[in-house]
């Protein structure tokens, strides 16, 4: 019987989407790697974006906590292996601490991590005092570790802002609006860490700014209690996976890709943009990323177009996910009105917006199975196809998303997230759909063990020595 492990723990929120919940926790990470601990952080909810960031700050993956897509077992499992190697585990929150059903306090309080309130202090003084106490007492069974300011001004700005606590808050220090500390962004969030050749200064100078302007100590221990852990079976054993992985095409979870590779895939990564033609492979995983921000390299790449249509002719399986299905229709639009005619799989045409299209949770009933995921994009789409699924909202959200299918090929705005059901994803990926249907019946969901794992999955699943 695996006994609980601990290890101290606070999840980063905020009252509200843009106060910089990245920014600080990034800082966190770096600060505590800085001086020689282990930090394992992790991300309430989906989203890409904020994970390379964090990878980049901590020197260890980041992986997905949520109540609903990834479930409360596979989420305590996570953090039960963390807490087996990690020094520190921080975990960013989503939205404002109490928005949403599940909430980052929802997921907080289930597993007694306590929050670190971070508020935007800019224009703002004693009523700073007045936020963070709402935010600690608004629920009174939710465990509050204390506050710190982003964006500060100057040093009595701070002072202020630290001297407005009271009911013996705890004070986590102060980042300044510093142009230097702050993360860039773009329509679906913060911009990509390969993108940012800066990324590491700007991370070792939040980290030295907040280290200046408090105490550095690590939260309470946390108890993480130990998880039942079920072995993959080897659904895919011996297929070769191509997936597609450049500037164009990175959104993908890595709990995915550990899963993949746990049931017995090989996973071999290609460049939509750059190569000629595609790994020698059984199927084909195109995931999201940004394809509108490079769609006329994308179209100039004539013998790739030619290698996944003639993938697909020859009855290969193909998944692709948002910007993958993008990259699959006829043509696609930019916000300039820039138009690039694309692989042409799919009949039908997409145009950016430069408003939200769609932004929700998707669960997905399919032939294989029913599977989880969610949905965040700017672009519209005008097809004439009929789809075989739809997305269903838990929470009301907007969007029931259209799943498509052209034989062997499957493709959706959602983005899946893969153990939310391996038999599923087993299915769409195996080349003899029909067997890998029949073994999806009466399975159990289960999780990649540490013997399937690459290095890089490894990391939170195992004690280094």
């Amino acid at each position: 019987m695996n006994q609980p492990r601990h290890c101290p723990a606070v999840l980063i929120a905020a009252p509200a989407s843009g106060q910089g919940k990245t920014t600080v926790t990034a800082a966190l990470a770096r600060l505590h790697r800085n001086q020689g601990r282990k930090v394992r952080v992790f991300k309430c909810g989906p989203d890409f974006l904020d994970p390379m960031i964090l990878e980049r700050a901590s020197g260890a993956p980041v992986y997905q906590l949520d109540m609903w897509m990834v479930g409360e077992q596979e989420s305590r499992r996570l953090l039960w292996e963390a807490a087996g190697e990690a020094d520190l585990i921080l975990i960013e929150g989503v939205m404002g601490l109490f928005d949403g059903t599940p909430s980052s306090a929802d997921l907080a309080r289930h597993f007694g991590v306590p929050v670190l309130g971070v508020i935007d202090g800019t224009a703002m003084a004693q009523t700073f005092g007045a936020l963070a106490l709402g935010l600690a007492k608004y629920q009174p069974d939710l465990p509050f570790a204390g506050v710190l300011a982003n964006r500060v001004g100057t040093l009595r700005h701070a002072q202020l802002l630290e001297g407005s606590l009271t009911e013996g808050l705890r004070w986590y220090g102060a980042l300044s609006r510093e142009t230097g500390i702050e993360l860039p962004s773009r329509h679906l969030g913060l911009v990509q860490a390969s993108e940012l050749n800066d990324l590491d200064l700007r991370l070792d100078a939040a980290a030295d700014a907040l280290a200046s302007s408090c105490e550095v100590a690590l939260p309470p221990a946390v108890e993480f209690a130990a998880p039942d852990v079920i072995a993959a079976e080897p659904l895919l054993a011996g297929v070769r996976i191509a997936v597609a992985r450049d500037e164009a095409f990175a959104f993908t979870y890595g709990a995915s890709l550990d899963l993949l590779r746990a049931m017995g895939a090989e996973l071999l990564f290609f460049s939509p943009i750059r190569d000629a033609q595609l790994p020698e492979a059984d199927s084909l995983y195109l995931p999201g990323g940004y394809p509108e921000l490079h769609h006329v390299a994308l179209a100039q790449n004539a013998p790739m177009l030619n290698a996944i249509r003639a993938h697909h002719a020859a009855g290969k399986p193909l998944l692709a996910e948002c910007g993958g299905m993008l990259y699959l229709l006829d043509s696609l639009t930019d916000v300039e009105g820039t138009r690039a005619e694309l692989v042409g799989l799919l009949a039908g045409d997409a145009v950016m917006q430069k408003r939200l299209a769609a932004l929700a949770l998707q669960a997905v009933e399919l032939p294989e199975g029913s599977l989880r995921g969610h949905t965040y994009h700017h672009s519209l789409t005008s097809t004439e196809l009929e789809p075989i699924a739809r997305g269903l909202s838990p929470n009301g959200g907007r969007g029931a998303e259209a799943v498509y299918r052209e034989g062997r090929m499957t493709a959706s705005y959602v983005h899946f997230y893969f153990p939310s059901n391996p038999t599923a994803v087993a299915a769409l990926f195996a080349p003899d759909r029909e067997d890998a249907i029949a073994n999806t019946s009466n399975r159990r969901t289960v999780a990649p063990t540490l013997d399937h794992l690459t290095p890089v999955g490894a990391g939170l699943l195992a004690k280094r020595p």
